[in-house]
């Protein structure tokens, strides 16, 4: 493999090859599209075009692509060849600023929740140049904004990025407050933490669980499995080293910062890490990311896992997104400094987003919310469903000194001492980390670790960046109308802490006192997807959003419509691929292997042979035959009733008729397997699968 230096970014049209490749003026221009949000003189697109198609013909790159994130959450890509006719039939290779700027797509076949009738199939993409254009698979990739002919959002980007001015525009009102005048942009950063599996692909191919749905449906807890913590951290198989270097390879040519890597807890269960970059590029970063496990997994005869709960009985995958806010002039506001409690400008920006956690914990809630990541949250192993922020006992102790009007003194740093004098002393933190809270602040950032797997980025940041604004811009109306600045700041921080400190729970979110707990505070109880999506929809989310040009109610209606109809519709797709495995794979090995089993004990009887073992297992292979058999059938009638009619009424039918019936057809089946010869089993097992790749 070349150098990390040498390839870094290779496949990238980025600052350093803008710079190169445009003349000055153009650079500026474009700069200033990229820093200050102007509007884009066609013109200079133009040249960024000509000098875009150039390098890329250099790199390899035969087309070009619009490469955006549609509501399905995945990305969506149509290539097309740089080249034009001449006349005598030759060909010459061009892209024009036009063709950069916009694309056309269609925007009925890809979902739209009503936006768009199949008759209203035009759609528009548009070029945004806050992100860098990128070769994958010798095609030029545009990131780009996805929109309908009316001007609608279709996709992930759009809000994101509406979020991120939102957010930049009242923390600039709080900066120039503080004084702060140098300060002119506000940037949210995230960096997404990426769970996954890797399974032998032999043995994925032979599972029709994992090839429709991305999880295993069927499946009896392997003899071991995360019991001895021994996978955690562990020594990485030489196939998995194998597959994370070329995956590091790939990531670093497209200039994804991917820094760390380990195993994680689960068995076959792994993680990559990027350093933080801004909120859109992290979000365009994680896409690609996933795409490039999937990818570079089967060079290796491998397949990536990036389901929430592929396997029942073991931890689940999350996405940990690690959120802060930057200035344009490289400042941290999350960032406490020696003296947390002396930092008036820090304790407001902390102030602020307690308060929108609290008052959009709805919203975080639903921007988690899926079918997939719903088996996974709430088990001792991720986030409950019922958001709260842990701060730590100094951030605690600062907060309730404030409200109670009482000086605090801080706490004194001491060096960690092990008991081992040859081991060097360090400075040890003064709090300790909370791996159970959903929303934890992890020394200068917040850490959001409700986030499934496979979902995309940008709908919890969306929410986050919206509601920390909307903090923000009612703190700037209070403190802007002050004659004391000083006083009102202090006594606006007082007041929201003591508004808002039901959120703050620095305890054990798994024990089931802290549901108690959290009802008596009034928080959110929000279980399942269906039980969260309906919230976008809530007159004072229509208005948040509204307010600060993020999200329009028909929009958020939008969202809603397809979170809604995917969950039924995955639902459905699990429950057909149970019936299909249960009836022409499950049903006729255990018929078979019964059959056998009876031949056998009949035989060794004649022979004198006394076997109450062997009738013992027949009975209650037939017995349980029997169940999975009549299981299966109401299976069927409850998938045959499925409503035909708006997605929230499928999407609550799924959940309280179609997951029970599954749920007690895999028992039969889990029973049985555990029962069966092996050798009668039609699919790979847990422990196959689990613990197959070395």
């Amino acid at each position: 493999m070349a150098g990390m230096e040498e390839i870094f970014g290779i496949n990238v049209f980025n600052d350093s090859v803008m710079r190169q490749r445009l003349p000055k003026e153009t650079y500026r221009a474009l700069h200033k599209t990229i820093d200050e949000g102007r509007r884009l003189d066609l013109e200079v697109a133009s040249v960024v075009a000509n000098a875009m198609k150039d390098w890329a013909l250099e790199r390899g790159a035969t087309h070009y692509t619009h490469w955006f994130q549609p509501l399905n959450s995945v990305t969506a890509e149509k290539h097309d060849a740089f080249i034009s006719p001449l006349p005598g039939g030759a060909v010459i290779q061009e892209f024009s600023g036009k063709e950069l700027v916009r694309g056309e797509a269609d925007a009925s076949s890809l979902p739209n929740g009503g936006l768009r009738s199949t008759f209203e199939a035009r759609g528009y993409t548009a070029w945004d140049p806050t992100s860098y254009a990128f070769i994958k698979d010798r095609v030029l990739c545009i990131p780009t904004a996805y929109c309908s002919y009316g001007g609608e959002a279709l996709d992930k980007k759009t809000p994101l990025l509406r979020s991120m001015e939102a957010l930049s525009r009242q923390a600039v009102r709080i900066l120039h407050l503080f004084g702060r005048m140098d300060a002119t942009r506000v940037t949210p950063t995230v960096g997404p933490e990426q769970e996954y599996f890797l399974v032998d692909k032999d043995l994925f191919d032979r599972r029709s669980d994992l090839i429709f749905a991305g999880r295993t449906l069927f499946g009896s807890k392997p003899p071991k499995g995360q019991e001895l913590g021994d996978h955690f951290f562990g020594t990485i198989q030489t196939r998995v080293q194998a597959f994370m270097a070329d995956l590091n390879e790939e990531l670093w040519k497209l200039g994804v910062l991917a820094k760390t890597e380990h195993n994680e807890t689960a068995p076959a269960q792994h993680e990559m890490a990027p350093i933080y970059s801004i909120a859109s590029v992290a979000c365009d970063h994680n896409q690609i990311t996933m795409e490039m496990m999937k990818k570079v997994a089967l060079r290796h005869n491998l397949v990536c896992l990036l389901a929430e709960k592929p396997f029942e009985g073991v931890n689940g995958s999350g996405k940990h997104n690690n959120w802060s806010m930057f200035t344009n002039t490289g400042y941290n506001l999350l960032e406490p400094g020696d003296s947390p409690h002396e930092s008036a400008q820090f304790l407001l920006f902390l102030t602020s987003v307690i308060k929108a956690v609290d008052e959009y914990q709805d919203l975080l809630r639903a921007s988690v919310a899926s079918a997939g990541n719903d088996h996974r949250l709430g088990g001792c192993e991720a986030p409950p469903a019922i958001i709260s922020i842990f701060l730590g006992d100094e951030l605690t102790e600062i907060l309730e000194a404030l409200e109670a009007g009482a000086i605090y003194s801080g706490r004194e740093k001491t060096d960690m001492t092990v008991g081992v004098h040859a081991l060097p002393k360090f400075p040890r933190d003064t709090t300790d980390r909370n791996r159970t809270s959903p929303f934890a602040f992890t020394g200068n950032k917040f850490e959001f670790r409700s986030l499934g797997s496979s979902a995309s980025v940008s709908d919890a940041n969306v929410v986050l960046n919206t509601a920390v604004a909307e903090s923000l811009r009612q703190f700037a109306d209070e403190l802007e109308k002050s004659d004391d600045f000083r006083k009102k700041l202090h006594d606006l921080i007082v007041r929201n802490i003591h508004e808002h400190k039901r959120i703050i729970f620095n305890g054990n979110n798994y024990s089931p006192d802290w549901i108690t707990e959290a009802e008596k505070r009034g928080l959110l109880s929000l279980p399942t997807t269906v039980d969260a999506l309906p919230v976008y929809t809530a007159e004072k989310n229509i208005r948040l959003f509204e307010t600060h040009k993020v999200l329009s109610g028909s929009e958020l209606r939008s969202r809603r419509d397809i979170g809604l109809d995917s969950y039924a519709k995955m639902i459905n797709i699990e429950a057909e691929t149970m019936l299909m495995m249960s009836r022409r794979q499950i049903l006729p090995s255990v018929l078979r292997y019964a059959g056998e089993l009876s031949a056998s004990c009949t035989n060794l009887k004649a022979a004198g042979a006394s076997l109450h073992c062997g009738s013992d297992l027949l009975d209650e292979l037939c017995s349980e035959t029997d169940n999975l058999k009549n299981r299966i059938d109401s299976l069927a009638k409850v998938i045959a009733r499925k409503p035909d009619t708006d997605p929230e009424t499928a999407a609550f039918y799924a959940r309280g008729e179609v997951l029970p019936a599954m749920k007690v057809l895999r028992e039969s089946a889990d029973h049985l397997e555990r029962i069966t010869d092996r050798a009668f089993w039609p699919f790979p097992t847990y422990d196959e699968l689990l613990f197959s790749v070395q």
